[in-house]
């Protein structure tokens, strides 16, 4: 299919074709228009024409979370995860509507006409895959075009609601874009009186046109509102776009004691406090088009809010779509251009240029589209690398981050051949496609599973993901590389367990801290050792926001489980012996911090050894992340950081430093892997099962003992 993307690094736009994105829990849409967001899109446009030091001004936090990266890490993985993001092209749009061809939700139906909603989700692209509760129905009557403003729609539907305004009050809107021009619509539907305020004279007749009781630019403002309402406007909404504070301080003159104001557009908020404290005026700042916007629950999973939460997102977008069935709602006076979606370089242009005026610009879309339907996509012409005959073949299977940052850069420089790469989106499987030299992209993971060449599978997805699709890549006959955890339950590993043992292939999981060369030099220096160790893991790992994937139970299984499996398996590494008990104390959860975030887990090995991981993000990020000591035959040593390694013994100190970056042995491991080297599966199984049992022992209170017959070895 075709794809509008734009370039992080040049600011450009360019359609391309990607693979058809996979039904998960909502829908598969072929799409008939997309609406363009001029301001929002824009904005991202912009930002991506920048050079790197306007985007570093633009973005300051990302910038010192680039810096902190580069003190525990080393400049040379910061600037590699740097360029990473910015080498993916970003999707565009976020408003669109079209017909249902695949469905994975009862409610709805193949065939069905809908609208779509959600940046990442209703992009613009022949099909769109949209979770159930960002797509609703469109009703007899509406067409599919007028239906692509639908999630605009409901953004101006949002901010009126947050003005509580009722029948008969006065309101003013401030900025007549189109936002604008659709709230002034909403609230003359909902028996207000309203007055548009803009500074171009076109907007303002149209503004008039559609049914506002008065219009005005800022000459003379004062007395046109004195004649629209004396006392001043029950309700301000501002839907302008503008980095000055220039709207908000003409709301707080506009607004009546007591009064209301509320921010939909991106303006300065410089809020004049005299004024606003002299009416004791109210200040919202509207998110967004309704509750359930940025909650993974609602939005994501598809969990909906009870009815007395009267109007979320899905519930606005209906009540959008019925104002514009009754012809409350003019759409057809708002659309000033149509793009067939091949020309939506020269539609990005048009904003950029302003060469024309515009309002609503839409993207139309050939019917059964003009692009490949299927969910493979055949690189041409991939980028030719000399491998050994008889050489592995591998596929991937997820994109994120990590295993862009420090598995997938690794790859060309392996005796591999690489044939395919599934992910969920179709734009995220053709960037990283093309970027390491892939033969084709999917959003079938199956298809790689299902590919006669491919002998090895790398998975690095979500963490609910990993148990259920190394059983399936066994089940097929693959080697499997598998990134930690390797479960997020029992069950799941125990299902992984049986599927090892019953099937004749290889399955590493990811936990690379044992190959790093500074671990295998202090297991070395151990290695003759006739006392057992004690052992301090102490992470110092810094908050992950609330709403990250990483903290859902479902998909992340949060820190611990996570995270942490890694420690506990250096410990196993470094002793050479089995965990066996397992007790963990937690802070208790309050305000941001999660219970299972914040612990201390002392662990017992087979040869008496213990271990005990600190695990905290309390600490300061500019402190180092990973400090683990081994004490043992009066000798120590100690990594920090995995870039600086101490060996002490009768007063002589080793140390090694590494300037650049860390050793963390990502491309050791997956030289292994490739070699064929026989991995410490029963290993990877104790250590997950004590990232479990750890949990067990916070919850209880008690310790807990680790047997992996427990889950069938």
């Amino acid at each position: 299919m075709k794809q509008v993307l734009l370039d992080l690094q040049s600011g450009s736009i360019r359609v391309e074709d990607v693979p058809v994105p996979a039904v998960t829990r909502g829908v598969v849409v072929e799409n008939a228009y997309s609406l363009i967001s001029a301001g929002t899109e824009s904005s991202l446009i912009n930002l991506a024409g920048e050079s790197l030091i306007g985007k570093a001004r633009a973005r300051p936090d990302d910038v010192k979370k680039v810096l902190q990266k580069i003190g525990t890490d080393g400049p040379l993985p910061a600037y590699r995860q740097a360029m990473s993001r910015l080498a993916k092209p970003e999707p565009l749009g976020y408003s669109s509507a079209g017909t249902v061809v695949k469905t994975g939700t009862d409610d709805f139906e193949v065939g069905d006409r809908v609208a779509c909603a959600g940046a990442g989700y209703a992009v613009h692209a022949e099909y769109v895959a949209v979770p159930k509760n960002l797509c609703v129905r469109i009703p007899d009557g509406v067409g599919l075009r007028e239906a692509a403003f639908t999630t605009v729609g409901s953004i101006a539907m949002h901010g009126v609601r947050n003005a509580h305004v009722t029948v008969g009050e006065n309101v003013a809107v401030i900025g007549l874009g189109l936002i604008g021009l659709l709230t002034i619509q909403i609230l003359k539907a909902a028996g207000c009186r309203a007055i548009g305020i803009d500074i171009d004279r076109e907007k303002l007749a149209l503004a008039a046109d559609l049914g506002a009781d008065a219009v005005s630019n800022y000459d003379g403002l004062a007395e046109r509102m004195k004649v629209f309402s004396p006392f001043g406007a029950d309700a301000v909404v501002i839907t302008a776009a503008t980095p000055s504070s220039a709207p908000i301080e003409a709301a707080g003159r506009l607004v009546r004691d007591k009064g209301r104001v509320v921010v939909v557009g991106n303006v300065g908020m410089n809020v004049p406090r005299d004024i606003f404290y002299e009416k004791e005026a109210e200040v919202v700042v509207s998110r967004s088009y309704g509750p359930g916007r940025y909650d993974r629950n609602y939005e994501e999973r598809g969990v909906d809010y009870p009815i007395y939460v009267r109007w979320t997102e899905r519930r606005n977008m209906e009540a959008f779509l019925e104002l514009v069935r009754q012809k409350r709602i003019d759409l057809d006076r708002l659309i000033t251009h149509t793009f067939p979606l091949d020309s939506a370089p020269e539609a990005y242009d048009l904003i950029s240029a302003g060469r024309e005026r515009y309002i609503g610009i839409l993207l139309q879309y050939s019917p059964n589209g003009a692009g490949a339907s299927g969910t493979v996509t055949r690189l041409s012409g991939p980028v030719a690398r000399k491998v050994p005959a008889g050489a592995r073949t591998i596929g991937c299977i997820g994109a994120g981050v990590h295993a862009q940052s420090a598995l997938y850069p690794n790859l060309p420089g392996l005796p591999v051949n690489l044939a395919g790469v599934a992910t969920a989106t179709g734009l995220s499987a053709q960037s990283v496609a093309k970027k390491y030299g892939f033969a084709y992209c999917t959003t079938d993971y199956r298809a790689i599973l299902d590919d006669p060449g491919i002998d090895a599978v790398l998975i690095a997805t979500r963490n609910d993901l990993h148990a259920p699709m190394a059983i399936d890549a066994l089940a097929a006959g693959k080697d499997v590389f598998v990134e930690k955890p390797l479960a997020t339950d029992t069950e799941g590993l125990r299902g992984v367990v049986r599927a090892y043992s019953e099937s004749e292939n290889r399955l590493m999981v990811g936990f690379n801290r044992r190959y790093s060369p500074l671990a295998r030099k202090m297991k070395g220096f151990f290695e003759k050792r006739s006392t057992p160790m004690v052992l301090h893991y102490r992470v110092n790992a810094g908050q992950i926001p609330p709403g990250h994937w990483v903290h859902d139970d479902e998909q992340g299984g949060g820190m611990l489980i996570s995270e942490c499996c890694h420690f506990f398996d250096l410990m196993q590494y470094l002793t050479g012996a089995r965990p066996v008990q397992v007790y963990a104390r937690a802070i208790e959860a309050t305000g941001t911090l999660r219970k299972y975030d914040n612990f201390q887990a002392t662990l017992a090995f087979a040869d008496g050894s213990v271990g005990t991981v600190t695990y905290t993000t309390l600490g300061d990020r500019s402190y180092s992340k990973e400090t683990v000591e081994v004490f043992c035959d009066n000798a120590v040593g100690r990594i920090t950081d995995f870039r600086d390694l101490e060996l002490r013994r009768d007063g002589k100190v080793a140390r090694e430093r590494r300037w650049l970056a860390q050793e963390k042995g990502f491309i050791e491991e997956l030289r292994a892997f490739v070699k064929g080297e026989e991995a410490d599966f029963a290993g990877s199984v104790a250590t997950t099962l004590a990232t479990f049992r750890a949990w067990e022992s916070i919850d209880t209170g008690r310790s807990q003992k680790i047997d992996i017959g427990t889950v069938g070895l």
